[in-house]
């Protein structure tokens, strides 16, 4: 290794690139996946790792035919690669801002019970008022936009509150009643007074794990009293599909407002019902790192959306 004290032989200083290459190798422990992550073709991201290798004077990956593995050295390095890439990160971010707000690219993460229904009032929002912001639209499950948010991939998510994350600060927008959706013959359908205690013997479709809608569900239905382990028919990955079960005769479900003009006017064999005051319900945010170098961009957005969506069957929260 080279000697810290001989300029002759001191390591050279690597490049970004190469610790990107590393990181992402790091990350998947596999070339190809990493590759695809960062955008750079199998043959130079081996080559940029090899680079870092040679500028540190050090090995940092153990390669087999099969498998390839961190170094001892290699698990050091890749704890401070990605400090680095974070504060780089973090300098682009600053840049970014220093520059006219609402320009250039605004990464949004968006849940999947949100985009189909908010998606048109957030686009015609930015192309109306923010017509030199470049949007970028990512539609994941919570943990996902969480992690995207933390680790820079997205600057800002539009999804269901409260997260419970200490590093995330959340703009509320809007709180919306939960509506029952059921087969056109149900003795709910149609009534505006529903008790939550109804929901205790009810055969109730929710959506898959990993879903926060679902769990706010089950969160409505023990407050309702139905016991805790009760069977769930769990067979839908969305909204849409979740519907036309219920359509089917297979139970009956729970839509937010926001989605329920979309996933049942086209269909005849549903019916709606209301549950009396306090209706259960769910807060929609915005939610952007703490500190967030366009925190004030940010929170303009989120007062410009509350006001656009004033239309919607929502209460907006100010």
């Amino acid at each position: 290794m080279a000697s810290p004290t001989n300029p002759g032989t001191r390591t050279r200083q690597p490049s970004l690139a190469q610790l990107r290459a590393f990181a992402a190798v790091a990350e998947h422990l596999h070339f190809r996946e990493a590759a695809a992550e960062i955008g750079m073709s199998q043959p130079a991201l081996s080559g940029a790792v090899s680079a870092l290798e040679e500028a540190l004077g050090v090995q940092l990956l153990e390669r087999t035919t099969r498998r390839v593995l961190l170094s001892p050295a290699g698990e050091r390095v890749a704890a401070r690669a990605r400090t680095v890439l974070e504060a780089v990160g973090d300098l682009m971010e600053e840049a970014e801002a220093a520059r006219a707000p609402f320009t250039g690219v605004l990464r949004l993460g968006v849940i999947p019970t949100v985009a189909p229904y908010l998606l048109p009032t957030v686009l015609r929002l930015v192309h109306d008022t923010y017509p030199d912001l470049e949007l970028q639209v990512h539609e994941e499950q919570t943990g996902s936009l969480l992690d995207g948010l933390q680790q820079g991939r997205l600057d800002l998510l539009l999804l269901a509150v409260p997260l419970g994350a200490p590093t995330v600060t959340e703009l509320p927008l809007f709180d919306e009643d939960f509506v029952l959706v059921a087969p056109t013959d149900h003795w709910l359908g149609g009534r505006g007074d529903i008790p939550r205690e109804a929901l205790k013997d009810m055969d109730l479709l929710l959506l898959d794990e990993g879903h926060c809608l679902r769990d706010q569900a089950l969160d409505i239905c023990r407050e309702a009293g139905r016991e805790e382990g009760a069977p769930v028919t769990t067979s839908a990955a969305g909204l849409s599909t979740l519907v036309q079960l219920v359509a089917g005769g297979l139970g009956v479900t729970l839509l937010p407002r926001t989605a329920l003009r979309v996933e049942t006017a086209r269909n005849d064999q549903l019916t709606t019902g209301y549950f009396a005051d306090p209706a259960p319900s769910r807060r929609i945010a915005l939610a952007m790192r703490s500190g967030a170098a366009r925190q004030g961009e940010f929170e303009e957005f989120a007062a410009a959306l509350r006001e656009a969506m004033k239309g919607l069957p929502v209460r907006i929260v100010e």
